[in-house]
């Protein structure tokens, strides 16, 4: 039998841990082999889709990634279209999607099959409001003007861009429901963005739209065609917000958080998780991300994958007591 000394046994494991440095630094070099898909589940001009080309633009133009994101609009179901597609394509670790409460909300509600459970979460980005709009020559002028009309004409609907009991119905049934009426007597019109939404407003078909602010801010200021009545902030939002005032200022003891992240398809590779989660982090640092956060009203709130998984969680948790209590929740 051969006797093996301690220097042997170090000479032995020398290769070995060489190899296994090799393998953990080549999991973490992982990059994109191809354009990536990065996902807008609904119309051009809504929340979503501001995201995704604010991010894929910001990222072009800093030089952060070799390979583009292309950004592709998949309308339909409140998400749930573009959510079933992202699904069959299990382990891509070129597909992304932009994510926000409806990824919680539709699913509760019993309107799609797939929640966030299904899918591989990236990152946090940021945060946003709602923001209620009316057209520039309407007779509303304030948020005490809106409410006093639907409560007087229940028939009177306010629009959005997500499904019946998804982040816009939610957001606008707790402001009704702080104005002293029912949550559920709101006649709420869901459009599949919030472009589609905005030209129904101005074509005279619903009184309001309520929609994100970040997506709203480029459509206000001087010559517009629309009249911001309130925003769900705790503070006056900057740049081009900053006349808004927030729903509490006028009396509503309100508020409706916006957060807004980035998930991929299911069973994504760890490696691929880890180089999106640096890439974002890396993003929110640029000038170039700064400037139009502050154009559009949002406010950085990143979280690394594990932290918005747990987020996630806590949010369905959350919504499922809101929906009860509008009786949306699914059976």
């Amino acid at each position: 039998m051969t006797t093996l000394s301690l220097k042997h046994f170090a000479v032995l494991a020398l290769p070995m841990a060489a190899l296994a440095m090799t393998t953990s630094v080549n999991a973490q070099e992982w990059t994109p082999s191809r354009s990536i898909e990065f996902v807008a589940p609904a119309n051009p001009g809504g929340g979503w889709d501001t995201l995704v080309r604010t991010m894929s633009r910001v990222i072009q133009q800093e030089e952060l990634a070799d390979e583009s994101f292309a950004a592709i609009n998949v309308p339909g179901g409140g998400g749930a279209v573009a959510w079933a597609q992202v699904a069959r394509d299990s382990g891509n670790p070129h597909k992304l999607f932009a994510t926000s409460p409806p990824m919680i909300l539709v699913p509760l509600a019993g309107a799609s099959r797939y929640d966030h459970t299904d899918f591989t979460p990236i990152a946090r980005i940021n945060t946003d409001y709602s923001i209620i709009l009316v057209s520039a020559d309407s007779e509303y002028q304030n948020l005490d003007d809106l409410f006093a009309a639907l409560k007087d004409n229940p028939s009177l609907s306010v629009g959005g861009g997500s499904a019946p009991g998804s982040m816009d119905h939610i957001s606008v049934a707790g402001l009704a429901s702080a104005a002293g009426m029912k949550a559920s007597s709101v006649n709420y019109i869901p459009f599949s963005g919030g472009g589609d939404a905005m030209t129904n407003l101005m074509g005279g078909h619903i009184e309001a739209v309520i929609g994100g602010a970040g997506e709203a801010v480029g459509q206000l200021g001087e010559g517009s065609q629309l009249r911001a009545l309130g925003v769900s902030s705790e503070e006056r939002l900057g740049g081009g917000l900053a006349e808004v005032p927030t729903y509490q200022e006028q009396g509503y003891d309100y508020t409706f958080d916006i957060w807004r992240g980035v998930m991929g398809a299911p069973e994504m590779p760890e490696e691929a998780v880890e180089y999106y989660e640096t890439l974002f982090a890396e993003m929110l640092e640029t000038d170039a991300w700064r400037e139009a956060s502050d154009q559009l009203g949002w406010i950085d709130a990143y979280q690394d994958s594990d932290a918005f998984a747990t987020f996630l969680d806590e949010q369905q948790e959350q919504f499922s007591s809101v929906l009860t209590d509008l009786g949306l929740m699914r059976q």
